[in-house]
This record gives C-alpha cells, structure tokens and sequence, in this order.
C-alpha cells in the first residue's frame, strides 16, 4: 500500500527543488538580518551604542539591516511564484488563507506586510509628528514576531527544524530580551538592577533641549508624554522643571534620546 501511494505522488522537478532552496536560503538570510533589525534599532534608539562607542546612534545600521531584510524577505515570498507545481499564486503571496492557505504562511504575509508599512513610514518619519506615527513604527516589534513565528512553523513542516535550531536561537534570544526590556517601564528596570535609582528624596530636576540636535523624533514624547509633546507643526513643547514623579520619566526619555539632544540638570548644578 505504502509503495502504491509512493508511485502515484510525483517527485519534485529539479526545477521546483531549485526554487526551493533559493526560497530557503533567503528566508534564513532575512530571519536573521530580521531579528539583528530589531536588536540593532533598540540600542540605537536607546543611546546604548553611543554611550559604547563614543560615536553617535549609528542608525545606518538599522537602516542596512532593515533593507537587506525586506529584500531577502521579498525573494523568499517571490520565488514561489515560480514553482512549476503552480502551488502558490500572487493572492496567496498578498492575502492571508487565499486559496486555502495555512496558518504559518498567513503570519508570514501579515508579518511581512506590516513590516514593509512600518519601513515606509520610518522613510518618511521625519514629516509625522503626532504620537501616532512613533506607535505605529513600534509595530514593528509585531511584525517581527509574526515573522518568526512563520520562520519556526516552516522550518518545523519542511524538516528543517533540526538545522535552523541553533542559529535561530542566537539570533532571536537577544531579540526577544531586548524587546522585553524596551517595553519595560523605568521603574521595573531599577527593581530588577538594570538601572540605578535614585535613593532619598528626590532632586528638583531642570530640563533643556538642544534645538540644533533634537530631529523631533517623538522618542522623548513615548516615554514621557506628561513632560514632553510635539505639536503639529513640528515644534517640541516641554516642561523645564517637571515633578518629582516625572523625573525617572524624563531620565528615561533623555537615555532614549537619539541624537542626545536632552540635558537634565539637578538644583545644585
């Protein structure tokens, strides 16, 4: 019976197993350019890396990554199309269960969709200055996880679970920790050690922001939108003396800070 149902199933075209292995090779290229995306955006928008290198946020690279993972990402969705098989069609590749489609490539396509959205918006992201547009590229961290869910759910159908185990791991568990201490709110971080908190009352704090580096990223308005606000016209409106309960806010929107344009001067200094 086995052998019957062997000979009636068609063995794949050299062409289609061609296809294939471009298909594979490229998504592993664009999961992991995809989680060094997320990993390298979160230090640099953190000022990490500057605090590091000296150097300031480096988010060119952020850029790369984000680029070579949409464009390896888009050969590995493409090349089904040229599947002699005619397994996958254009609906399949733009609409989630198209054709019957399953669940692991309906993340995939969402995944990838918002993950270009998010792109296009970063491109222009210097023309949005309402808090919206700051949340929106934060969905990012959505589509991600979409994309990897869809990573580990074929790597599983396709056999291939076993050889992408390591590789993917590395990658994707800075990623995820990352992400979870960016979410984080300041308060959580000084309770698990991650920063230092302040200890007795608290120092009046004065705030200023250097006009000539601030680029109006709306970064300072997500972690404190009590002390920080831009306006529709672009300008950045900002408490100078904000109350003891938003300094930790402030301080964090200064460590979050880019271009570090903020600057927080206590009462004494």
């Amino acid at each position: 019976m086995t052998a019957s149902l062997l000979a009636v199933i068609p063995a794949p075209s050299p062409h289609d197993s061609g296809v294939r292995d471009i298909a594979a090779l490229s998504a592993r290229f664009a999961y992991v350019t995809m989680c060094l995306t997320l990993v390298w955006g979160v230090l640099s928008a953190t000022g990490w890396i500057r605090r590091v290198t000296g150097h300031e946020a480096l988010r060119g690279g952020h850029v790369v990554f984000a680029t070579f993972s949409l464009a390896t990402g888009a050969v590995h969705g493409l090349s089904y199309l040229f599947l002699d098989d005619d397994s996958f069609g254009v609906l399949a590749l733009l609409i989630p269960f198209a054709g019957g489609g399953v669940a692991r490539h309906a993340a995939g396509v969402v995944g990838l969709e918002l993950f270009v959205a998010v792109s296009i918006t970063a491109v222009v992201r210097r023309g949005v200055t309402d808090r919206r547009g700051q949340r929106f590229h934060q969905a990012g961290y959505f589509a991600v996880g979409l994309l990897a869910i869809h990573s580990w759910l074929g790597a599983a159908a396709n056999g291939n679970l076993a050889t992408v185990w390591l590789g993917g791991i590395t990658v994707l568990t800075p990623a995820v920790v990352l992400t979870v201490l960016r979410v984080l709110p300041p308060g959580a971080l000084v309770w698990l050690g991650l920063l230092e908190g302040g200890t007795g009352r608290a120092q009046p704090v004065r705030i200023s922001v250097d006009d000539k580096k601030c680029h109006r990223y709306a970064i300072c308005q997500a972690e404190a939108p009590k002390v920080f606000q831009l306006t529709r016209d672009g300008q950045l409106r900002y408490l100078r003396k904000p109350g003891a309960k938003q300094v930790p806010l402030a301080q964090a929107a200064a460590r979050a800070c880019p271009m570090r344009a903020i600057r927080l001067q206590g009462a004494g200094r």
